[in-house]
This record gives structure tokens, C-alpha cells and sequence, in this order.
């Protein structure tokens, strides 16, 4: 099969295009051709730095697959040749990854691909989805009527983020860069938005919640805008950032009695946490019946080939997306 192969860390140009051996499948696992591959910061990251298992490389980046099953394991039960399924599994330096023409996943990590999507749509969806879900249901435990702030909103985890909420029927206000990230925003239902390139957004969002901050607050940016997302919380309210943050920024949290809360939705497949992989699944086939009846979206900006990889990753790092970015075999 065709792969784009990461030989070692660096620029993009190390993402080479190349022919390597067909991966097996094993007994309970299913051999997914892949349609589309999404491409996630994540990836820029392990391409930049080197992936978690620096003694396997090289390495097959990409962590969101969608496709049509192939092959199955002898023990499988759940799918059969020829059924469209999408994930979030591999790509982190172990194993295959989705940069790729086939990919052999674990049965409990794969769900029944929207029906109502392109397979192009379907790879967008898993690594942002889950994360979105994560963050506002599993930590922030967000409920009806709460006010939410979620940075940069036009982006893959914010544009899923503000729809999620919005199910909730939460109020969000969200951060973005541009005139068409705001119209993009405002048609997935946020209500207040916060130009962050002209205008303190700490003031806007104390403005738009008459003093008192938010209920729950996204950060999917970190470094400083951590520690200024703070001040945005009501008293015993939550913060939930996908990045670590930089020291010094807990004394407002404190004084706050703020719940600080991690998301990492890549922490299953790391530590093997086969439970939680099963449940990240669960929580894409649900979402597969919510874009099947248009209660979500997926916004697809670009789409470019295998060997187009490094492009990809430069636009991505680029930064100011709407959306997500694919690759297609």
C-alpha cells in the first residue's frame, strides 16, 4: 500500500510518500480501507517533536480514519466486509496510522460512519468530536441555560464545541479571527462574538455576562490565553483546556474555587485503556444519529492527496482555520 512515512522529526518535507508492506489483521481486528484521513494539530506536533514511541519510526501519522472494512479477524462479530465505519485510532508512533491506503483497528475502537456524510466529512469528525464531548458533557457536566465561552470557534474542536452546547441549549460566546469566522459561528449558534485580535476578550465576555464570567469556559488555545480565560469564570465555575498551562496562572482559579479539568482524548489509546476506547466509540456512534437527523455538522475546509501531506500541515500551522482539513488516498 501506499503510506506517507515519517522518517524523523522535523519540517513537513520529512513526510514522504512511499510503498510499504500491507498491514495484517489481526483476530479482532478489522482492515479498513481508508477513504479519507483527517489532519489534527496533533499531528503537526508528533511530525515537529517525534511521536510517543520514538523507537518504532518510522512512523504513519494521522489519528482519524473513515472507510470501508475490507477484511475481519476470525473473533469479530460486529462488522462485516463492505460496512463504512470511521474512528480514532493509530497514528501516534506505534502501529499504523491513517496517512495511508489501509489501516487494521481494533473492533471496540470503530463505529458505523454517518450515513448522511461523505467519508471525507465522516475523517474529520472523530479526534474533535470526542474532545468536544469530553470537555463540555464528561467534565464540565455543562446543563441547560449555563453560559459558555469557547475559544477560537471557527476551529475543528471549537466549530463542534459550540453545536454541542448549543444542544444543551447552553448560551455560548466564542473567540475568532475573522469576519467569516464570525458568520460561520453565528450559524452554528453562538450568540456573542468576540474578535480576540481587536478587543480584550476577559472584558467582552464580563460585559456579555453582566460581571459574573461564565459558567464553563474551552480553552483550546492555552499559553497565556489560560491564565486570562481564568478571570472569565464565575466563582465555582469550570475550566477545561486541552493544553498545559504555562505556571504561575493558579492563584485567580484558587480564589475562584474554579474545577480545572484536562481533556486528552488521546489518553485510551496511549495507556491501553480498552473500557474508555469502547466508550469513545459509543460516543461516535451517537453522534453518527445526530448528523444523520441535522442536529450536527462537520466542516470540511480543504482536501488534499497523500503526497500533498506537508501542505496540509503547513496550512494547519498556518493557523485562523475554519474547520477541518482531510487527506485522501
Amino acid at each position: 500500500m501506499r503510506a506517507v512515512l515519517l522518517n524523523a522529526p522535523g519540517g513537513d518535507e520529512n513526510l514522504q510518500l512511499q510503498t510499504v508492506p500491507d498491514p495484517d489483521c489481526g483476530p479482532t481486528q478489522v482492515l479498513v480501507e481508508i477513504k479519507a484521513a483527517g489532519v489534527n494539530p496533533i499531528d503537526t506536533k508528533l511530525r515537529q517533536r517525534g511521536t510517543f514511541y520514538p523507537e518504532a519510526m518510522p512512523a504513519i501519522l494521522g489519528c482519524d480514519g473513515a472507510g470501508v472494512v475490507v477484511a475481519v479477524g476470525r473473533e469479530v462479530r460486529r462488522y462485516r466486509v463492505g460496512d463504512a465505519v470511521y474512528f480514532c485510532h493509530g497514528g501516534l508512533g506505534q502501529g499504523g496510522g491513517n496517512y495511508a491506503e489501509l489501516i487494521a483497528v481494533e473492533e471496540h475502537c470503530l463505529a458505523p460512519k454517518p450515513a448522511s456524510l461523505s467519508f471525507q466529512e465522516a475523517a474529520a469528525v472523530p479526534l474533535v468530536l470526542i474532545t468536544a464531548w469530553e470537555a463540555l458533557y464528561d467534565r464540565a457536566q455543562l446543563d441547560t441555560r449555563m453560559r459558555v465561552l469557547v475559544h477560537a470557534g471557527a476551529g475543528g474542536v471549537g466549530h463542534l464545541a459550540i453545536q454541542l452546547a448549543h444542544l444543551r441549549e447552553a448560551r455560548v460566546c466564542t473567540t475568532v479571527g475573522s469576519r467569516a469566522a464570525a458568520e460561520f459561528v453565528t450559524g452554528l449558534g453562538a450568540e456573542e462574538i468576540i474578535f480576540y485580535k481587536e478587543t480584550p476578550f476577559v472584558e467582552k465576555v464580563l460585559a456579555w455576562t453582566g460581571g459574573q464570567g461564565v459558567d464553563v469556559a474551552l480553552d483550546t488555545v492555552g499559553g497565556a490565553v489560560f491564565g486570562e480565560t481564568l478571570r472569565t469564570v464565575t466563582y465555582y465555575g469550570d475550566c477545561v483546556t486541552l493544553l498545559q498551562p504555562p505556571a504561575l496562572t493558579w492563584e485567580e482559579a484558587r480564589r475562584r474555587n474554579l474545577r480545572i479539568s484536562y481533556t486528552l482524548m488521546l489518553t485510551p489509546q496511549l495507556a491501553g485503556l480498552k473500557a474508555v476506547q469502547a466508550y469513545q466509540a459509543g460516543l461516535l456512534a451517537h453522534a453518527s444519529q445526530l448528523f444523520d437527523t441535522g442536529k450536527l455538522r462537520i466542516q470540511v475546509s480543504h482536501s488534499f492527496s497523500l503526497a500533498q501531506a506537508g501542505v496540509a500541515h503547513r496550512l494547519l500551522e498556518a493557523g485562523s482555520m475554519i474547520g477541518k482539513i482531510v487527506l485522501v488516498p
